[in-house]
């Protein structure tokens, strides 16, 4: 029945009804409303309604006309470091050298709480015109840089997901800490911030090699306390990377094992790149439930290598799509899409509009263990979604004109679109971008 708090928008919609096993089966699970209302009430997706089923028994006066956009679940990004979003587009490194060079002096600023509070709230609206509901991000050391990003995205209502690095070894001294800080540190803001509202934390070793034994072993004692936290770091990214591994760890049957050694494989655990994979750990992630984020953009950046995301369908490995800025060149995951379209294309494999859309959404919220949160528009689901408008330049409306069905249209949006064709982002059933003028005038100043 009606309800009186109810918010009813008119648009077309599209999305996903269930969970995919196959790339073919994207298209079975598919939804497509041409003309339809969202019904949204508390936060929660009450129903999604063709126009003319509902047209006759609800008062039009009350509904958010929208027709000539179409509203598709919020973006769902696997894979972001927010405070490297000040170092985006750095030139000229691969991974290693590109960390000394650029990462680690950017992370060192992130002591001060003024600094991170500041770069939180850009960070956040950053994710926000690009249309970002759900994110999995890495903070830096310092506690005070996941304390000030939890506290922003609280007062969104956002379903964010972060943790702070831990490190103590093989980085500057400034960002090291010994194992016993870097617990009690992060059992602190576990206690202080997991199930805070849509907020969960992640245990954020940053990889392999700035890990000690004694680190993991206390990242392993931490899961077992908090058996429902999230894990995230980094996997078989770089050749000289993975080679590294291979000689701090000597011991271990290849990279993953580090990981899987200490209990750290499972189905919230999130492993970003995985490009450089063995066939035993391929099978390793499929065996653990383990998630892969597929970066397109960065992998492209640092010349770091193609995923295979044909042989992740294959093992039947979650995968969802991660931005990692700042490697990655652009927080907008319709530009993300465009760039993994082309790397599947140099490796003989089409990825469809409705395959890209569903690793963005559904997908995404699946690889995050959240698809009975998020992702798509069924009855009790979280109310987080995107208006996108599908046409915003000359150049988009001669390829929308053009089009001849809804997946052409996609994959026109895919391949040409960008923020600007983001036209409202909604979180727990409230719009927050764009933001109301007076919002504006109040948000927080970058430093200097």
């Amino acid at each position: 029945m009606p309800h009186a708090s109810d918010t009813l928008l008119r648009a077309s919609f599209f999305d996903f009804d269930d969970i995919a096993r196959t790339p073919e089966e994207t298209l079975a699970r598919a939804r497509f409303v041409e003309d339809g209302v969202l019904r949204v009430r508390e936060g929660k997706i009450v129903s999604l309604t063709p126009w003319h089923a509902v047209r006759d028994a609800i008062d039009v006066e009350a509904v958010t006309d929208l027709r000539g956009k179409l509203i598709v679940p919020g973006f769902v990004d696997t894979h972001i470091h927010y405070p490297q979003t000040e170092m985006i587009g750095a030139f000229g490194e691969q991974l290693l050298e590109w960390l000394d060079r650029y990462t680690f002096p950017v992370e060192s600023q992130y002591h001060c709480a003024t600094h991170a509070a500041a770069m939180s709230d850009f960070f956040l609206q950053q994710l926000l015109a690009n249309g970002t509901t759900t994110a999995l991000v890495f903070g830096t050391v310092h506690k005070q840089s996941v304390d000030a990003l939890f506290s922003a995205a609280s007062a969104l209502n956002m379903r964010l997901i972060a943790g702070k690095v831990m490190m103590d070894q093989n980085a500057p001294a400034a960002l090291l800490e010994t194992p016993e800080e870097s617990y009690q540190h992060s059992r602190e803001l576990i206690r202080r911030w997991h199930h805070h509202g849509r907020l969960g934390y992640a245990l954020t070793p940053r990889f392999a090699p700035t890990s000690s034994p004694a680190l993991l072993a206390n990242v392993q004692q931490l899961r077992e306390e908090f058996p429902d936290v999230w894990l995230q770091t980094h996997l078989s990214e770089n050749p000289q990377e993975v080679a590294w591994v291979k000689t701090l760890f000597p011991e271990h049957d290849g990279y993953l094992d580090v990981y899987h050694h200490y209990r750290l494989t499972g189905k919230r655990s999130v492993f970003a790149h995985c490009l450089h994979l063995e066939d035993q750990e391929w099978q390793c992630l499929h065996d653990t439930d383990s998630a892969i984020a597929f970066c397109p953009t960065s992998n492209l950046f640092l010349g770091s290598g193609l995923f295979d995301l044909q042989r992740c369908w294959q093992q039947r490995v979650r995968v969802g799509m991660g931005t990692d800025v700042g490697a990655g060149t652009s927080f907008n995951l319709l530009e993300t899409l465009g760039e993994a379209y082309k790397v599947g294309q140099l490796q003989q494999y089409k990825l469809s509009a409705c395959e890209a859309f569903y690793h963005a959404t559904l997908g995404g919220a699946h690889a995050l263990d959240l698809a009975d949160n998020i992702g798509n528009f069924n009855p009790g689901k979280e109310a987080d979604f995107v208006v996108l408008d599908l046409a915003v330049s000359p150049l988009q409306q001669l390829r929308h004109q053009n089009s001849k069905d809804v997946w052409e249209r996609l994959f026109v949006l895919m391949t040409l679109g960008d923020d600007r064709n983001i036209a409202q982002t909604w979180v727990s059933g409230q719009r927050v971008w764009p933001r109301a003028p007076s919002a504006c005038c109040t948000a927080a100043k970058l430093p200097g």
